[in-house]
């Protein structure tokens, strides 16, 4: 076998020709770090390496001929957001406070991956504890987009998306407390899910599963295609006794999914952003796709879609920014840190209490008339942008044009969305469509997500 491509291989492809002995976790891990060396100095997408990778890997190769296999993942390498802890490898999750902090303790998720077979191979890059559309820090600096070096890979996971989508690992697990996995997927050009809300354990994630965020925050994976996703989730999902929103909700299994007879609502535009005609033309298809399948797809837009981006925007700043102040401090980093030369950033006056409450209140009417709609309306899927813009160039990602009202609604809902790639703008741009299915049907989701991936061809090489 030719192992010069191994970096560029799928996750399911990469589990089942280590298991097949086809390929070694060695050589695999190897192509990786090869990948990093040739092309991490112009993306600035891993920050950090770890140090055992290829002990780690030699010894999933013992393993495999001692006849033990521990997983799914067994040898296959990956790397993690920084903004998720390591025991023994520094994550700093982009604060200066944390520069040289090392973690005693495995993050959840990554206790879960490396127990699963999985070889961590390091760290990438994240905004300062995860609170921007563009991916830069006073740590390590911007990320740049592997499809133009000049444009950003968004926020906050646009580390993991920049890394995956060059071939320098084959899945990681990002964070998303407004479109922190979404965007990024979209402008880079992969396929990333946000669970539903409650899915998977926060432990060991900063920010934490903790105050009046928490509903927002979901951890969830990004690979190069949706079977990639589809063979991480199990691993990272359940309960984990620490986080305490976390339910043992069944996960289901997106291959024993019809899409024959399901039923799809799509729309192009919504209100309040009006998308490329590129972007447009992509979530059209998307609906082609799945009409193809079998699906019976309208074009109908949910209701109270722009109340919910409004109310998004006003939940995350309800108590002044105060949140995140607390956690830059809670770091040792000085003043608001990074924020502080960050012309977007404005903390403001916190609420009342009086209206605060109110404003709770009112985003879990929201929510409620939300599924009541889907339940009323029967519908299985919503197909929609994933942004209006494709990858903008660094400094224009807080660009009111290129605002996430179309991602920013399903942290409100609490629905899983997916975004894969569905087109390719001018200049060679990737194009991501969303697809939202309802709580607790990642397996829906996952399962449309295929059709419109197949459709459209999916994750596509970068130039460099």
């Amino acid at each position: 076998m030719d192992h010069t491509d191994l970096c560029f291989r799928s996750t399911t492809e990469l589990a089942a020709l280590i298991l097949a002995g086809e390929a070694t976790s060695e050589q695999v891990t190897q192509a990786c770090l090869d990948r990093i060396e040739e092309v991490n100095g112009r993306l600035n997408a891993v920050v950090a390496l770890a140090p055992d990778a290829m002990d780690r890997a030699r010894e999933a190769d013992a393993e495999l001929r001692r006849g033990d296999h521990r997983g799914p993942l067994h040898g296959v390498p990956f790397t993690l957001k920084d903004s998720i802890d390591t025991a023994g490898l520094v994550t700093t999750a982009g604060t200066v406070g944390w520069r040289h902090r090392v973690p005693e303790r495995d993050a959840t998720v990554a206790a879960r991956l490396r127990a699963a077979g999985g070889i961590l191979l390091g760290k990438t890059n994240t905004p300062e504890l995860t609170w921007s559309n563009e991916t830069d820090n006073d740590v390590y600096g911007a990320t740049n987009n592997p499809y133009d070096l000049a444009r950003t890979p968004g926020g906050s996971s646009g580390g993991p998306a920049a890394a995956v989508a060059a071939g320098c690992s084959p899945f990681d697990i990002g964070s998303d407390t407004g479109d922190s996995i979404r965007q990024p997927a979209h402008v880079c050009g992969i396929a990333g899910l946000k669970p539903t809300s409650g899915r998977v354990p926060r432990t060991g994630h900063n920010p934490g599963s903790a105050g009046l965020l928490e509903r927002l925050t979901q951890l969830g994976p990004m690979a190069r295609s949706v079977a990639d996703i589809a063979l991480v989730l199990p691993v990272i999902a359940g309960p984990d006794g620490e986080d305490p929103h976390i339910v043992p909700a069944p996960l289901g299994d997106p291959t024993r999914v019809r899409i024959e007879g399901l039923r799809v609502a799509f729309f192009t535009t919504n209100g309040v952003r009006t998308p490329t005609p590129e972007i447009q033309a992509a979530v059209v298809a998307a609906g082609q796709a799945l009409s193809a399948a079998g699906a019976l797809v309208e074009n109908v837009m949910p209701p109270d879609l722009p109340a919910l981006g409004s109310v998004y925007d006003q939940l995350v700043g309800a108590d002044g920014y105060s949140w995140l102040q607390r956690l830059i401090t809670g770091a040792g980093t000085p003043g608001m840190g990074s924020y502080e030369t960050r012309p977007w950033f404005v903390a403001g006056r916190p609420l009342a209490g009086d209206d605060l409450s109110e404003l709770i209140e009112h985003v879990d009417t929201l929510r409620s008339r939300m599924l009541r709609w889907l339940t009323d309306n029967r519908v299985d899927l919503v197909v929609s942008p994933a942004l209006p813009l494709p990858a903008v160039l660094h400094g224009e990602g807080l660009s009111p044009e290129f605002g996430d009202t179309f991602s920013d609604v399903h942290n409100i809902t609490g629905w899983p969305s997916l975004v894969v790639r569905g087109g390719t703008a001018p200049g060679g741009l990737p194009i991501g469509v969303q697809i939202a299915a309802g709580p607790w049907r990642e397996d829906v989701a996952l399962a449309g997500g295929a059709v419109i991936e197949a459709a459209s061809g999916g994750w596509v090489r970068p130039p460099l």
